[in-house]
């Protein structure tokens, strides 16, 4: 005998509904086919399930193939474990192929990129050197991007070029996207926060230079955006913070100006889905204005080649 004095609901008297009636939002018909071997890419892609992630992955690649045969904007946004994963070939060969029309960096991705080309190489050990204090120290790194920013700001130029302008005779520019996208006159911004990049704690450091220098590309991705309306989309890649935030508010200054910013496509892949990459990117862009935003989670060294390969299977 239960101590309690609550007892349990009767269910006998539930009113229940036929399956056929109720129906259900999976079917049978959206269910994924066992790949065929030698399909190709084109036919893995239509053996994914028309469902959930499945579908999206489907709806941005006809978004972005639709972008660019309307000749409309592809800005791809991206933080620096893009640039590490070794990224940056499939992102110049999306621009050769006019599925990217401009690039926007935050500090990270533009260190990243600026070291391969000067060296090689770059992401430095943090647990090895941060203890002794020279971690960010690199003096090349430092001098050189620092320099660009001051001899930019002196001629007029935003950051993302100044950086592009002195990487295309380097050793191996050709793996840069900054010296790639300078040389097609592929517009990149670079965003960056003071403090959050190593060549600010260099003694070349001008911060007047570094801020009128992001400002400058703050105001080019502004105009870059007005552009979106009406079939353009925006990819933000990496990016948990700085370029979600960038993002929103040139939106809204674009709007503010009068500019009609409405019907366009957002998209963020990451590895995690974080909470500013998802409302600023993938849903406040598009209340009351139209478009649709997708959200693509998974490693970007597996899922951005699969995005660039199904583009090039599909768009060809």
């Amino acid at each position: 005998m239960s101590k309690y004095k609550v007892e349990p609901i009767e269910l006998a008297h539930l009113k229940t509904v036929p399956l056929a009636t109720r129906g259900g939002k999976v079917r049978v018909e959206d269910f994924a086919t066992p790949y065929a071997k030698g399909s190709g890419l084109g036919g893995w892609l239509e053996s994914l399930p028309k469902i959930l992630a499945g579908e999206s992955f489907r709806a941005v690649v006809d978004a972005l193939v639709k972008a660019r045969d309307a000749s409309k904007p592809i800005i791809w946004g991206m933080g620096g474990h893009v640039i590490k994963c070794g990224l940056a070939p499939v992102l110049i060969d999306l621009m050769e192929r006019g599925y990217a029309t401009a690039f926007a960096m935050n500090g990270s991705a533009a260190i990243h990129d600026f070291e391969i080309a000067l060296a090689g190489h770059t992401s430095e050990d943090v647990e090895a050197v941060l203890p002794d204090g020279t971690f960010g120290a690199t003096e090349e790194t430092g001098r050189e991007m620092n320099q660009a920013m001051i001899c930019g700001v002196r001629d007029e130029i935003g950051a993302g070029e100044a950086l592009g302008r002195v990487l295309v005779k380097t050793p191996h520019a050709s793996r840069s996207l900054l010296a790639s996208a300078y040389r097609r006159a592929t517009p990149v911004t670079v965003h960056v926060a003071i403090g959050t990049d190593t060549p600010h704690t260099h003694p070349a450091a001008d911060p007047a230079a570094i801020g009128s220098a992001t400002h400058h590309d703050f105001r080019l991705f502004c105009s870059l955006l007005a552009g979106l309306h009406e079939g353009g989309a925006y990819i933000n890649v990496g990016s948990a913070v700085v370029l979600p935030e960038v993002f929103l508010k040139a939106v809204s200054a674009v709007r503010n100006l009068g500019h009609p910013l409405a019907n366009f496509t957002t998209v963020n892949l990451d590895f995690l889905q974080h909470y500013r990459p998802r409302v600023n990117v993938v849903e406040r862009p598009h209340a009351k204005s139209g478009g649709r935003g997708y959200a693509i989670t998974g490693h970007h060294e597996l899922m951005l080649p699969l995005l660039a390969a199904a583009l090039i299977e599909r768009g060809e």
